[in-house]
């Protein structure tokens, strides 16, 4: 299903030094357009180091993590043609039927109505059975599709978000330091109440996105800090008309509860700022003041690293609304799909991360 176009060349300019980080936000079909995304990065043989992702994010990230280089597109191909639910493209007014459709009877491959959903409403039931819908089918496809040898051998780093349902604390999984199964990549999707929790060492888990949907901050406050290229893809987009109608405030909620979080981007830039002015300014002590124990410890506190943030954001497409997110038609896949594949080449043409960035400064983001 993947787009056939012309490859443009793509200058080799990423220095070695750098790393290359893929976050990927959680938007259920919208992820069409990550899958457009990594396949210009795999085209251009611009391969990510480490992938992070939340709900549909944690899936493709684990489809890319989870095999090698050679076999990361047949794989992605293979969960994307599953999800295409209905066969028949430029529906018109007849896609809101389809819509009906995916809530009623589920998507192949992916998820089902709950046989016991009767129980769970009118009574109480276990946490990981209280769901519209179950996702026995996803763990049935992604067990053909994720290598989960390939992916705990730390060829590629990965890191899902998932919510403690219990203690509602956000935790990052991640295969450098545990080993990942297709619990963790489920938990990470499991966004209540259609889906339900995934149990981890005991612990009920839910999707990271009700937290954090955009989980960029795994990588900005990782330790030790390395100097990255962060492709940020964003599925949700708060900025448009003000709405006119119910169902446009419902997108628009939609939009504004999971998109990124600029305000969250300018605390780390501070920080990033203070971690390289911290270094600055212990260039100019004495070797014998630096040496102290507790100067050394102070010290430790800064950095010199820089982080491109480059913002790849997936566009509205005619006709849209508040269920984007379960628009599982061929139409909406592959509309999302080419748009993240050609917004994605324009970037890697531009080459943003060639950008200077202010000594004194750490963090540049590219919109």
């Amino acid at each position: 299903m993947a787009t056939k176009n012309k490859v443009p060349e793509i200058p080799h300019s990423i220095p070695d030094n750098q790393q290359i980080v893929l976050v990927l936000q959680g938007g259920g079909a919208l992820g069409a357009y990550q899958y457009g995304v990594y396949h210009a990065m795999n085209e251009a043989k611009i391969n990510p180091h480490w992938v992070i992702g939340t709900s549909i994010g944690a899936i493709n990230g684990g489809l890319i993590a989870g095999n090698p280089p050679e076999k990361r597109m047949a794989a992605l191909n293979a969960f994307w043609d599953l999800m295409e639910s209905h066969g028949k493209r430029n529906l018109g007014a007849f896609r809101g039927v389809y819509t009906w459709l995916t809530i009623a009877q589920g998507v192949r491959g992916f998820f089902a109505p709950n046989p016991n959903l009767w129980r769970s409403l009118n009574g109480r039931s276990d946490i990981d059975q209280a769901s519209y819908y179950i996702t026995d089918p996803l763990r049935d496809t992604l067990s053909d599709l994720i290598d989960l040898d390939y992916l705990n051998s730390k060829k590629i780093r990965l890191t899902v978000g998932a919510v403690n349902a219990n203690t509602g604390a956000m935790r990052y999984f991640d295969n450098r330091k545990e080993i990942l199964t297709l619990d963790h990549i489920l938990a990470s999707g499991a966004l209540p109440p259609a889906f339900p929790a995934v149990r981890i060492d005991g612990e009920p888990y839910w999707d990271g996105g009700i937290f954090s949907n955009t989980p960029i901050e795994a990588v900005l406050e990782d330790s030790p800090r390395i100097s990255s290229i962060i492709f940020s893809v964003q599925l949700w987009n708060p900025k448009s008309d003000e709405p006119a109608s119910i169902h446009e405030v419902t997108a628009k909620k939609k939009d504004i509860q999971f998109a990124s979080r600029d305000h969250f981007l300018d605390k780390e830039k501070k920080l990033h700022r203070l971690r390289h002015i911290i270094r600055m300014l212990s260039e100019q002590l004495p070797d014998e003041t630096k040496n102290k124990a507790e100067i050394k410890e102070l010290v430790a506190w800064g950095c010199g690293t820089t982080m491109h943030v480059i913002k790849l954001t997936s566009p509205r497409l005619a006709g849209e609304d508040e269920t984007k997110d379960i628009d599982f038609t061929v139409e909406g896949i592959l509309s999302r799909q080419r748009a993240g594949y050609d917004e994605t080449m324009r970037v890697l043409i531009k080459q943003p991360w060639t950008t200077n960035i202010d000594p004194i400064e750490g963090i540049l983001i590219h919109e």
